[in-house]
């Protein structure tokens, strides 16, 4: 019997795929670039928009004799046992391969944002929490081991990381962003993509682009984002995580820019990503992206039409369900009104994926584990470590945190005594659960209020709820003030309850007109502050809300981003002292509820003045967290020569720990351009340092700055470095400058490829 080409694992990818479309007839190749989405609910509320009018039924049996190119969330539609689910994606699998002619099995994918987002699976800290930590290895471990869960189950395509930077803080998807910073974000996300890669895992960067800068902070809104925008905050992240991650996958957004849709959009999705960045892999639509580009973009009359735009655009499968790529597609082509050269496109691409997940090979066979652990120790620690290094101390004005380990302590608020506190709307219990109230929770996640009871047994601890998260019940604030009165301290426990499309206060199509605390927590809070007794304000929450109404009367301010099933003993333990806060703020923390949108990365105008009586400046700024210890920065030292426009430039600096107890230091350089071609905001990230040390240790850390750092898109859409003065500013947040290195660039105007420096690297020795 002889071997077809396609299926010799000797030959090269191409050849093999080349080979393999020869065979395949118009269904056969259309079957490889949509998906099926085996028990998703068509009627009442979903888990993806518009969920109850876009899915549609199919003959099963029928459908998978053409092949089929990827299954929808087996995991995540229900709650299902891992290692039974596993074998019922085997059975599947062996009946897709079986009822087609080339015996291909399909690509299972799942979401992942923060953990595999099916039952029984750690649910670690969400994005935001991951920009908190400053560190980018530990997000790095998280995601190699979340790989390592899905590969185990038989999945082959996770859908994440998040890649869009925040632009206004009520839009309801900033829980799934890592910040404001585009540095921040591309540099943790890489991080991201690099470990699920590592496992053999498809990562996906979603959503491409443009999504989080919508108007009005609304989802799905259009975007207004001007090209120089666009190109030096937006795109970035994703260009770092493809290039430095080696992600195989872009989700394109649901959004539209100055009236394309990203999902029709081929200067996006074909020229920058494949012609411009080298992307080679596959591009997914966001759930029915395609079918939006008629129904709701309405830049097309048919489903044909869209299916036409899409392809044509570069989007190569649709998903989650087949609509648009089946059978109004093959009649399209089959009446000369789709080129046949746009599926063989996509399908090349498709086919070229699944010959490297070794799909295409005759000795394939799927995982069929007899035991599955989605939840263990090893990731139970990694999660700590993670929602550990999250916490941000916000305020301790009178170093009333740590609290006294046998203290009267008030926990109040509708946050201290319900496990969901801790979780984001893309971790399974908040994102399916919630359908299925018949099924218990199936991982264990303490709450703050029993964290703080095992913490500090010798506290006298009391409870009261105070007041639901959002409804305008005021009822128990008044059980909650007495419980405040017996104190020695009280504990205001607020913050969000994740959900999707309005079901929530944070998460997917969960936005918000204002910066208020949700509901009547802020009455709440106003009520213990007047008991006179001390009151800690610690925030579980999915986006910043403005606190200036209470600056200066808080004895202490801890901020946590939904920090994942062991945040509860980890914000316990930044309150009781076992861990030192070492979290910095990925996003601001602003003073007034309007003024928005805001974000630290504004040009001179964008900042408080003399031109307007509206001061945006933010309470807490851009990478700005205490500690419980205290560090020194030392001999800084950088040459005083100029340097070219091409040029290097290291700048180091001791830092000591001179507190009595270990933490961890976030060293941030910023870069300020004083006159540029285009307005440049006033200071930006370009790099940083986490240094853990020990009491009275210290440190030498160099930053490398290149020039290319520098660089910016100019009036003619050219990324270009500029001759002239450059100030490299070292700080501990956005606003508060240690050090100030002055450069002077000299040289010619250099233009830069896709091939330019991106990261600032680092090193770090031990000090003399």
């Amino acid at each position: 019997m002889t071997t077809a080409p396609w299926r010799d694992p000797a030959l090269p990818a191409v050849a093999r795929v080349d080979d393999l479309l020869s065979r395949m007839t118009l269904e056969e190749k259309t079957a490889q670039l949509y998906g099926v989405w085996v028990g998703a609910d068509t009627g009442g509320d979903g888990v993806a928009p518009h969920q109850h009018d876009m899915t549609t039924d199919y003959d099963w049996d029928e459908l998978i004799t053409r092949g089929l190119g990827q299954l929808t969330r087996s995991f995540g539609t229900a709650p299902v046992d891992p290692a039974l689910g596993a074998r019922a994606l085997a059975r599947a699998q062996r009946r897709i391969a079986a009822a087609g002619r080339f015996g291909i099995p399909a690509v299972a994918h799942e979401e992942c944002l923060a953990g595999f987002t099916a039952w029984r699976a750690t649910a670690y800290p969400v994005p935001l929490a991951w920009g908190a930590a400053f560190d980018p290895p530990l997000v790095e471990e998280m995601a190699r081991r979340i790989g390592q869960d899905l590969r185990s189950v038989g999945v082959h395509q996770g859908l994440a990381p998040v890649l869009d930077v925040v632009r206004d803080p009520r839009w309801g998807r900033v829980e799934e962003t890592i910040g404001e910073d585009p540095y921040l974000v591309g540099t943790v996300g890489a991080a991201y993509v690099r470990g699920l890669e590592s496992a053999g895992i498809v990562a996906t960067l979603k959503h491409f682009a443009g999504y989080a800068s919508s108007v009005g902070a609304r989802n799905l809104a259009p975007v207004r984002a001007g090209t120089r925008e666009f190109a030096d905050v937006t795109l970035p992240p994703f260009e770092m995580a493809l290039r430095e991650g080696g992600a195989r996958s872009v989700m394109a957004a649901y959004t539209e820019r100055d009236g394309v849709p990203a999902s029709a959009d081929p200067e996006l999705l074909t020229q920058l990503l494949r012609e411009d960045w080298g992307f080679t892999g596959t591009v997914v639509a966001d759930y029915f992206g395609i079918g939006f580009l008629q129904t709701l973009h309405r830049v097309a009359g048919t489903p044909a039409r869209a299916a036409h735009l899409a392809l044509e655009a570069g989007i190569d499968v649709e998903l989650p369900t087949v609509k648009y790529y089946g059978d109004a597609l093959n009649a399209a082509v089959r009446a000369g009104e789709v080129p046949e050269a746009l599926i063989d496109r996509a399908a090349r691409r498709v086919l070229l994926q699944k010959c490297e997940l070794g799909l295409l090979d005759e000795d394939w066979q799927p995982e069929t584990p007899e035991t599955v652990d989605l939840d263990s120790a090893a990731n139970r620690a990694v999660a700590r470590r993670l929602a550990e290094e999250s916490v941000v101390l916000l305020d301790n004005p009178d170093g009333l945190l740590p609290l006294s380990p046998d203290t009267r302590i008030a926990v109040v608020g509708p946050r201290a005594a319900d496990a969901l506190a801790m979780l984001g709307c893309y971790s399974f219990p908040s994102h399916v659960l919630t359908h299925h109230p018949e099924a218990e929770l199936g991982i264990e996640i303490p709450t703050l209020l029993e964290s703080l009871r095992a913490e500090l047994p010798d506290a006298k601890v009391t409870f009261a709820e105070g007041c639901p998260v959002s409804d305008p019940d005021t009822t128990g604030i008044e059980e909650a003030v007495a419980r405040a009165a017996e104190a020695d301290v009280c504990l205001a426990v607020l913050g969000d309850r994740a959900g999707l499309f309005g079901r929530g206060t944070s998460g997917e199509g969960c936005d918000v007109a204002d910066l208020r605390l949700p509901g009547v927590q802020g009455a709440l809070l106003d009520a213990l502050v007047a008991t006179g007794v001390p009151v800690v304000l610690v925030l579980l929450t999915g986006r910043p809300y403005a606190l200036g109404r209470w600056h200066g009367r808080l004895g202490a301010v801890v901020q946590a981003f939904f920090p994942g099933e062991e945040g509860g003993p980890a914000v316990a333990g930044v309150l009781s002292g076992r861990v030192n806060p070492s979290g910095r703020l990925p996003v601001s923390v602003p003073q007034v509820t309007g003024g928005q949108p805001w974000t630290y990365l504004q040009p001179p105008l964008g900042l408080a003045g003399e031109v307007s009586n509206l001061d945006p400046t933010p309470l807490y700024p851009f990478g700005h967290g205490r500690s419980y210890t205290t560090f020194t920065w030392e001999d800084v030292d950088g040459p005083e020569t100029g340097l070219g426009t091409d040029g290097s430039y290291d700048l180091s600096l001791t830092v000591r720990n001179t507190g009595d107890r270990a933490g961890a230091e976030v060293v941030q350089l910023y870069l300020h351009d004083p006159v540029a071609d285009v307005t440049r905001p006033d200071v930006r990230l370009i790099g940083y340092q986490r240094l853990e040390l020990p009491a009275g240790g210290s440190a030498r850390v160099t930053f490398h700055f290149h020039t290319d750092l520098s660089a910016f898109t100019d009036r003619g859409g050219r990324r270009v470095v500029e001759p002239g003065d450059l100030e490299l500013r070292l700080g501990t947040s956005s606003a508060d400058v240690r050090h100030t290195a002055r450069l002077s660039l000299t040289g010619p105007l250099r233009v830069l490829g896709p091939d330019r420096r991106m990261r600032c690297e680092t090193s770090v020795a031990a000090a003399e």
